[in-house]
């Protein structure tokens, strides 16, 4: 036996005794997990999983385990992931310092900021949000006015940041700050973090026309951050901006992964054959069964893509401007992922409250809207085909 069937072995063991029957499900929006000092668990067995996961360093598994996370290899998770998806298990927990947040630090932050903010997001007991776009200045980030002024061993910050999302939610904030207003704006940014309930802030949701607010305006009023949050070298924050950006595009084209399995009740195929019937055991409508196979075709080779992908970034230190790329195609196949969905549906798709639709329907009909925004957060849609142009495909400006 090799070293790896026996992790497999000793996995698949641990799972079996740890993960609860009931996470073991296709799970609710309201039911998942975030972490935070105000976490409520819709489902006790969420609180239990997060706890287990977090203390074997598994919502991290890849972080060094001298931070909390599971220290696990390439191949090793690899595996990890296999067995989690064998069980049906679901994320312990989702979070922006996970998929943002902690790769930069890993790579950029002291040793003191590691330790002291790294355990943390792998435990889940902090919820981040992103600081980063202004009324002013979204696709131009780098034109961001909130200031930071150095005072004693304080930075007093004043602005604003706009569609922060989960802002009112969360404990801690990852914010670019403008420390130097008379250089480039490249330059004079720096990467700062902070509580979220330091005097001085303040959060305003953002309804949205699918009725939900997950984005907020966040207003700073001669808000103190001790000078030791300060993440990198002063005024040459852009660069962690950048990194940070590249994680978080990364993390957005895997919505276009959601798509679920086939033999799922819950999947296109199943969804399609309870609207639109079946004959022999196949959707009866052959238009839509077309629709469906286009698009899990146009899934698969995503898939395999992201898969050779992340087997030549083996060689790399992280995420590159491909990242933009898969963010393009991954929220485009996200968007097409919820048109199907509303064909299948046909006329039920029309509901937005009251009887006469499920509360299925009704969260198609709003997270088809919800989607049509993946092709703005994380850099618009425009600004990854420059990125693309200019950094992939290395055209002239």
């Amino acid at each position: 036996m090799t070293n790896l069937d026996e992790f497999r072995n000793e996995t698949r063991t641990w799972l079996e005794e740890n993960c609860p029957d009931s996470v073991r499900a296709p799970m609710t929006e309201n039911e998942t997990v975030w972490g935070g000092r105000n976490e409520t668990f819709a489902n006790p067995d969420s609180k239990v999983w997060l706890e287990r996961m977090g203390h074997k360093g598994w919502t991290c598994p890849t972080w060094p385990q001298e931070y909390g996370g599971g220290g696990l290899n390439k191949e090793e998770n690899e595996i990890l992931q296999q067995e989690l998806r064998r069980i049906h298990a679901r994320p312990a927990l989702t979070s922006f310092g996970i998929s943002m947040l902690g790769p930069v630090l890993l790579e950029f932050a002291n040793e003191d900021q590691k330790k002291e903010h790294i355990p943390k997001i792998v435990r889940g007991e902090i919820r981040w949000c992103q600081g980063y776009s202004e009324p002013g200045s979204g696709s131009d980030l780098a034109s961001l006015q909130t200031r930071a002024v150095l005072e004693g061993d304080e930075y007093i910050i004043n602005g604003s940041k706009i569609w922060t999302s989960y802002a009112d939610q969360a404990d801690w904030i990852f914010c670019l700050v403008r420390t130097d207003p008379n250089v480039p704006k490249h330059n004079g940014i720096s990467f700062i973090l902070f509580d979220m309930a330091s005097e001085g802030v303040t959060t305003k949701p953002i309804k949205l026309i699918s009725g939900t607010s997950p984005f907020c305006e966040t207003f700073f009023d001669e808000v103190k951050v001790p000078r030791k949050d300060l993440v990198g070298t002063l005024n040459e924050g852009w660069t962690i901006a950048k990194r940070l950006l590249q994680h978080e595009r990364t993390m957005i084209s895997g919505m276009g992964m959601g798509g679920g399995r086939g033999a799922s009740e819950h999947s296109m195929e199943n969804q399609a054959k309870r609207y639109a019937g079946e004959a022999n055991n196949r959707i009866a409508d052959t238009q839509l069964r077309d629709r469906i196979v286009t698009h899990k075709m146009n899934g698969a080779a995503f898939a395999l893509t992201m898969q050779r992908a992340g087997e030549e970034a083996k060689l790399s230190t992280g995420p590159s401007a491909t990242s933009s790329m898969f963010k393009l195609y991954g929220t485009e196949l996200n968007k097409d992922r919820f048109e199907v969905m509303l064909e299948i549906q046909g006329t039920s798709s029309l509901g937005w409250e009251g009887e006469g639709f499920t509360g299925s329907e009704l969260s198609t009909t709003r997270e088809w809207l919800r989607s049509r925004a993946n092709s703005i957060e994380g850099g618009t849609s425009e600004v990854q085909l420059n990125v693309i142009a200019k950094r992939v495909l290395d055209l002239p400006d």
